[in-house]
C-alpha cells in the first residue's frame, strides 16, 4: 500500500495520496494551493486520482482543489457546512496571512457533498468520513478502519488540536467530537494529520495535554 505525504505551501500543510499499489487508482486527501506539487506526487508513483477529499475548507487544504480537480478529472468531495469557507476563501487568506487573493485563484466550482458515518468505496479502498465539527463546522476525519488509519486533518495533532478562533470554530464542539468521535476508535490507530507529524491515539491520550480530561 502507498501512503505518502508532502508538505506544501507556506502553511506546510500535509497532503496526501493513498492507494493500493503502484500504477492504479489514487486517493488525494487535502489540497493545498501547489496543485502542480500533488500531480507530480502522483506521476512519482504512476497514480490516477479518482477523488479529491477535503477535511475542511480553510484555503490551505482546498486552495489548490479547483486546479486539481481541473487537472485530473478527480472530483472534489466535502462537507456542506464547510460551503460557506469555499465560497470566500480569500477571507481566511486575509485572516491567517493577511495576504488578499487574486480572484478565482483559490476557487472550488463544485464539489460532492461528504455524509457523516457514510464509507467510500474508493480506488479498492475503504474510507469512514467522521464528521467532526469544531475546528469549522464541516471538518470531517477519514478513516481506513481495515488498515488502522485516520486522516485527521486539523481535528487532533500531535501534542495539539486545532484552532477554533476562526469563523465557525467552536472549542466545545471540537472536544465533543474529539470525545464522541475521534477517542471511540482503538488506542493503535495511526494519526496523519493536516500538519506536523504522525502519532497514534495511544500517544495522544497519554501526552496531548489537551486530551487529559477526556
Amino acid at each position: 500500500m502507498i501512503i505518502e505525504s508532502r508538505e506544501l505551501w507556506f502553511a506546510a500543510t500535509n497532503t496526501y495520496v493513498v492507494a493500493p499499489e503502484r500504477g492504479g487508482l489514487a486517493v488525494v486527501i487535502d489540497a493545498p494551493p501547489d496543485p502542480d506539487a500533488i500531480v507530480d506526487l502522483l506521476a512519482k508513483h504512476d497514480l490516477t486520482p479518482v477523488a479529491l477529499l477535503l477535511t475542511h475548507g480553510h484555503i490551505d487544504h482546498m486552495g489548490g482543489a479547483g486546479r486539481l480537480v481541473s487537472a485530473t478529472g478527480a472530483p472534489a468531495h466535502m462537507h456542506p457546512d464547510d460551503d460557506f469557507l469555499v465560497q470566500d476563501p480569500g477571507a481566511i487568506l486575509r485572516a491567517l496571512f493577511g495576504i488578499a487573493a487574486a480572484p478565482g485563484e483559490y476557487d472550488l466550482p463544485e464539489y460532492l457533498d461528504l455524509d457523516d458515518k457514510s464509507r467510500l468505496q474508493l480506488a479498492g479502498l475503504e474510507f469512514d468520513v467522521v464528521h467532526t465539527p469544531g475546528h469549522t463546522p464541516g471538518h470531517c476525519c477519514f478513516v481506513l478502519e481495515s488498515e488502522g488509519i485516520m486522516f485527521s486533518g486539523d481535528q487532533l495533532f500531535a501534542g495539539s488540536i486545532g484552532r477554533t478562533d476562526l469563523p465557525g470554530g467552536s472549542y466545545p464542539q471540537l472536544m465533543a467530537s474529539m470525545r464522541d468521535r475521534v477517542l471511540a476508535y482503538p488506542d493503535d490507530t495511526d494519526v496523519l494529520p493536516g500538519h506536523g507529524p504522525r502519532t497514534t491515539l495511544a500517544h495522544e491520550r497519554r501526552t496531548n495535554p489537551f486530551l487529559q480530561n477526556l
